[in-house]
């Protein structure tokens, strides 16, 4: 109910393998507003649902090439059930890392200039 109300994010997300079975970690749900004290914790890990062939070719993504799985979007389909696309993704180096802070600091510089 909290994923139709749009209370929900992927900032920070990523997928791991536990005994076979996929799960995406940090994923944020809000508590849902209506509901009582026996609400869900909002940052707990969450198991996807894939068949053997689709677990298999993503284990072989992450062993082989160093790949890592991240959530790109979430949505609801149209018998109401929540579906999470998945990627394959290489990770920044310690140098693309700094590069984005400094051009997240420069936009924000120029957002400040502007604003005046």
């Amino acid at each position: 109910k909290s994923i139709r109300m749009g209370k929900a994010s992927l900032v920070d997300t990523f997928c791991y393998f536990a005994k076979g079975e996929l799960w995406v970690k940090n994923m944020h749900i809000a508590e849902y507003f209506y509901g009582s004290y026996n609400n869900h914790t909002t940052r707990r890990d969450r198991k996807l649902l894939l068949n053997k062939k689709e677990l298999n070719k993503l284990e072989r993504g992450i062993r082989e090439t160093s790949f890592t799985i991240i959530p790109v979007r979430m949505f609801l389909n149209e018998k109401g059930l929540t579906k999470v696309v998945i990627a394959l993704a290489k990770g920044k180096k310690l140098y693309d890392k700094r590069q984005s802070l400094k051009e997240k600091d420069d936009r924000r510089e120029m957002d400040r200039m502007f604003k005046r």
